[in-house]
């Protein structure tokens, strides 16, 4: 049963800091730290990663008339925008699955712990408040997906590969880094969404082929309630930031990621020093 309560709480931080730029690998590992479910090490960052598919389910329920090429109340012209607009999804993928496919790992080894995710946290909380004062006065140049050019989408693409290592955000370097190149705030977010999707299935499967698929029953049914609680959570959390944007900047997630890493930095040295 405790482990039950554990891991509805992982998939409530999963589906809330999924989608708001706050880093969800950097609050699951932090958490995990916390509550230290009776499960094996292994499954623990297999979990970590492919509860995402629930969160990732939310955006393809939430936008799945605007994903669907097929959609009968399409026009045809609509129809080879949207083909076009995951076109430009797979670009901008690129360079997260080469490095990703190859480095992966190696930067598991050495970023997935609570200090790399508190220094990241810090970082990319600095670059969200300065790139909004920057754009303050600034009228974007991108206000829809068709907008953005392949030169953007490589851009965003980089930023995106940065996300690979924990506590930096895959949605919150995606939006700094579109915003950095005048792109509107509703057009970084939304794209940061469709991004996701092939970004985090891959993600996902290859998590579970380096698992092995051998999960105990109990394994299995904490994987599902784990992938259902972040699903629920984060068609909410999109429907929050979504709606957020409209009226107000990043910035306070700047402010969050900071004072959370300086917390999480300060508790790391007082417990180096009672050690």
């Amino acid at each position: 049963m405790l482990d039950i309560i554990k891991v509805i709480i992982l998939g409530i931080v999963e589906g809330i800091t999924e989608w708001l730029p706050v880093s969800s690998t950097g609050h699951l590992i932090l958490v995990g730290d916390i509550l230290q479910p009776d499960l094996s090490d292994a499954f623990m960052e297999m979990f970590n990663v492919v509860i995402q598919l629930g969160a990732i389910m939310a955006v393809v329920v939430l936008y799945f008339h605007k994903l669907n090429p097929f959609s009968p109340k399409k026009t045809q012209k609509q129809k080879l925008l949207t083909w076009q607009m995951w076109i430009k999804v797979l670009i901008a993928s690129v360079p997260a699955a080469v490095v990703g496919l190859l480095f992966n790992d190696y930067l598991d080894a050495i970023f997935y712990k609570p200090l790399p995710v508190a220094v990241m946290l810090i970082v990319y909380g600095v670059l969200f408040i300065v790139v909004e004062n920057r754009n303050k006065h600034v009228r974007p140049k991108v206000t829809k997906i068709s907008e953005l050019s392949v030169q953007m989408l490589v851009w965003i693409g980089v930023f995106q590969m940065l996300a690979l290592i924990p506590g930096t955000s895959r949605s919150g370097a995606t939006i700094v880094g579109a915003l950095m190149i005048g792109i509107s705030r509703g057009v970084a977010a939304e794209f940061t969404f469709f991004l996701a999707i092939p970004v985090m299935f891959g993600a996902s499967f290859l998590k579970l082929i380096g698992f092995g698929l051998s999960f105990t029953a109990k394994e299995a049914g904490l994987l599902i309630l784990g992938c259902v609680v972040s699903f629920g959570v984060s068609v909410l959390a999109i429907k929050f930031l979504m709606g957020y944007i409209k009226n107000h900047d990043f910035k306070v997630f700047g402010y969050y990621r900071i004072v959370l890493g300086a917390i999480i930095i300060i508790a790391a040295i007082v417990q180096m020093i009672i050690a």
